[in-house]
């Protein structure tokens, strides 16, 4: 007993310290120095959620920008099963996502025959990025442009507005959000 009672008493504090005290200092931090992203980034328009800019989201329509594929849990960009799929070059399984994800991107804009770029049939490693590569974002604007209407070059200035560079100029690569390209997509008046 005598040594039982130190130990569950160091327990017990370290608990409370590791467990309760330090996640609330920690967020309330977060909630004082970035109010924005530690309430998620949240899109609102007429107080109607739309989305986060930190959540990728699935886009299957032609006129719009389609996300990076999401592989998290048991339906797509699901935040609470963030994860990748974890499939090697060799696993079948990813083999036949890949095709199926060529196929429906071939489907969407039969004349396009440039390269499929790696991120719009792979999914990151947390299976919810929101970003896309510029290249990504080129591959899809005919497509966008010609279902919309709208004049490549005009969509081609979008998509520039809404590349975002690498983090201090050298971390990362230059990216487009694809939610906030969409929602600026469907403010563009004809």
């Amino acid at each position: 007993m005598k040594i039982l009672r130190p130990l569950i008493g160091s327990f017990i504090v370290l608990s409370a310290i590791t467990g309760i005290l330090y996640p609330l200092a920690v967020t309330g931090v977060g909630k004082i120095a970035y109010p924005e992203q530690a309430s998620g980034s949240l899109i609102q328009k007429d107080g109607k959620l739309l989305g986060s800019k930190l959540i990728g989201q699935n886009f299957s329509d032609p006129k719009y920008f389609w996300s990076r594929p999401s592989a998290s849990g048991t339906f797509s960009y699901n935040g609470l099963a963030s994860g990748g799929a974890n499939q090697g070059p060799t696993n079948p399984a990813l083999k036949a996502a890949l095709e199926e994800r060529i196929k429906a991107l071939h489907d969407a804009d039969p004349g396009n025959t440039k390269p499929v770029p790696v991120d719009l049939v792979t999914a990151s490693g947390s299976g919810l990025d929101p970003h896309i590569s510029p290249a990504a974002a080129e591959y899809q604007l005919a497509r966008v442009a010609r279902i919309r209407d709208i004049s490549p070059k005009q969509l081609r200035a979008l998509v520039e507005k809404h590349t975002e560079s690498a983090q201090f100029g050298i971390l990362g690569e230059a990216r487009v959000n694809v939610l906030e390209l969409n929602l600026a997509l469907d403010q563009i008046k004809k």
